[in-house]
């Protein structure tokens, strides 16, 4: 491990924190912090001449701070004569804007990319991307992870059942046959139509719920709105569970209340985003998983010119 460096921006040093102690390494020194009129002032506190670096930082809300937050990280590391700079970025914002489905829209995706690989990335590690295709806006390797083994690790210790994967809409389809491959069970679909950036409306199921326990899996729970509706519907078709588990907790806007509300037994995400205060009061069915030991592993890998793909990819 010599010549590994692991550092942290603010959007999730817990996760960092575990992150190194994985590895038995100590997190970076850095001085960091805010200017009086909002900018961002960084500073190295120790030497990275040479060394291979790896920056944690989610960009989950703050978004745009946290994300402007890793672009500087990445400059400074640069500008101080590091050998190869990893983005290690466990959850992926705006990864949702990728491809323009209307007239006049950005794909925000791909000038993030253009962004960190502008700004002096070599490699990118994440988790779980909104969409696989974003791995092709990038010049530079993508090493795209997925938490799918640390979630079914924890549902395969529940009392299961019969048991129905359910994909909250067309689009992840892939991802649900993927966890009914590894844990048994049959696949159900959901047909949702969005209605606006915010709000979906889940129209019918189609497959067997029966009797059945529910897994539904997705990868974010933001608002909530998908997540709820679907637990209503699956209900309404005789589910007799239901489990929820997603990678990305980002639980904003009227998440919270939705899902507090909402006829689940069980809701599991990882730590990808730090959960808030109010989740861990309200939501008294979610556990946390951590994907430290995921990516910690991935982080050593690279660094030894391993294979990752043959470990994690699906």
């Amino acid at each position: 491990m010599t010549g590994l460096r692991i550092f942290s921006g603010r959007s999730n040093r817990g996760l960092a924190e575990r992150i190194a102690e994985y590895l038995g390494l100590p997190l970076g020194r850095t001085q960091l912090d805010d200017f009086p009129d909002g900018e961002i002032s960084l500073k190295l506190l120790d030497d990275v001449r040479g060394c291979d670096a790896f920056i944690v930082q989610s960009t989950c809300p703050p978004g745009n701070k946290h994300l402007m937050e890793l672009l500087i990280f990445i400059d400074c590391l640069k500008r101080a004569s590091a050998k190869r700079i990893t983005a290690v970025i466990p959850y992926f914002g705006y990864a949702r804007q990728d491809r323009k489905d209307e007239g006049r829209v950005p794909i925000t995706a791909k000038l993030v990319a253009n962004l960190l690989t502008t700004a002096g990335a070599n490699r990118v590690l994440t988790l779980d991307l909104h969409a696989h295709q974003i791995q092709g806006f990038f010049d530079i390797p993508v090493d795209n992870l997925s938490a799918e083994p640390v979630l079914s690790a924890h549902i395969g210790t529940l009392d299961l059942g019969p048991l129905t994967l359910v994909s909250p809409d067309v689009g992840n389809v892939k991802r649900a046959r993927v966890y009914a491959n590894h844990l048994g069970g049959d696949l159900a679909i959901i047909d949702k139509r969005r209605i606006s950036g915010s709000e979906t409306q889940s129209m019918a199921i189609i497959g067997d719920v029966q009797d059945k326990t529910v897994l539904m899996v997705d990868d974010i729970i933001a608002t909530g709105g998908t997540i709820a509706q679907g637990c209503t519907i699956v209900r309404k078709y005789g589910a007799k569970r239901v489990i929820v588990a997603a990678t990305h907790g980002v639980l904003c806007g009227p998440a919270v209340e939705r899902l507090s509300g909402a006829p689940l037994d069980h809701l599991a995400v990882t730590d990808t985003i730090p959960t808030c205060d109010e989740a861990h009061r309200q939501l008294t069915k979610l556990t946390i998983l951590s994907v430290c030991e995921l990516m910690g592993e991935a982080i050593r890998r690279i660094h030894r010119n391993e294979s990752v793909s043959s470990l994690f990819m699906s």
